[in-house]
């Protein structure tokens, strides 16, 4: 069920300007980082929830569960996709990429995206979705024509779908598993500028949503 759920543009956000003050596309790694768990751990298709406290939006799917391994939010997760639903950044958009390792644990994460709540009755799936017009532009997985190198394989074809110039994306990743900011940073770059990025080792927390918007503001302060 969608939410009813309006969103209205944040009035901090009318002198801002997406691309320049915020940017276009964040692009968010799942495992360890937008979520608690790693997919590939995970036993089963989640197929239980709880609910708690969203914040101060009211109560909702805070948890589903793989077998006995509760997935959550990370808080700072919460709070961007929030931020996000009520419109505080009119004109971005959002969308993920994870490299998750089999194609069950690709079903884990996709399953767990359609049952974790953002605000009462929407989904994280439905607020992705809400922005691509119901059209699937993540990339999860690393079967072909996907790979283990986001880099390589994930942002080309997000590029390719969703026609958003590299520079005008932000990027969050554990990069407990390897360097995919650094590689997706050297790799990825368009109009003199890269991918703006920050890692999350700890998972994505309130302070570090925070971070990766002043990260995009700097590089972009004198456009």
């Amino acid at each position: 069920m969608v939410s009813s759920f309006s969103a209205v543009p944040s009035s901090s956000s009318t002198n801002m300007v997406v691309g320049i003050d915020y940017p276009q596309l964040v692009v968010f790694d799942l495992d360890a980082c937008l979520w608690d768990q790693e997919m590939f751990e995970m036993t089963a298709l989640p197929d239980r929830t709880v609910t708690g406290p969203l914040n101060d939006l009211g109560e909702g799917v805070t948890g589903a569960y793989s077998g006995g391994n509760k997935i959550s939010l990370h808080k700072g997760s919460l709070l961007a996709l929030q931020e996000h639903a009520q419109n505080k950044y009119p004109g971005m958009k959002i969308c993920f990429a994870s490299s998750a390792d089999t194609p069950f644990a690709e079903k884990v994460g996709r399953a767990t995206l359609k049952l974790l709540q953002v605000v009462p009755g929407m989904t994280v799936w439905d607020l992705v979705m809400r922005d691509w017009d119901n059209r699937d532009v993540n990339q999860i997985g690393r079967q072909p024509p996907l790979s283990s190198n986001k880099a390589a394989s994930h942002f080309p074809r997000i590029r390719e779908i969703t026609g958003i110039p590299y520079d005008k994306m932000l990027f969050f990743d554990d990069c407990n598993w390897g360097d995919h900011c650094g590689m997706v940073q050297r790799a990825c770059r368009e109009n003199g500028k890269s991918v703006v990025t920050h890692r999350t080792p700890n998972g994505l927390g309130e302070a570090d949503w925070k971070k990766g918007l002043e990260l995009y503001r700097t590089a972009h302060k004198q456009e």
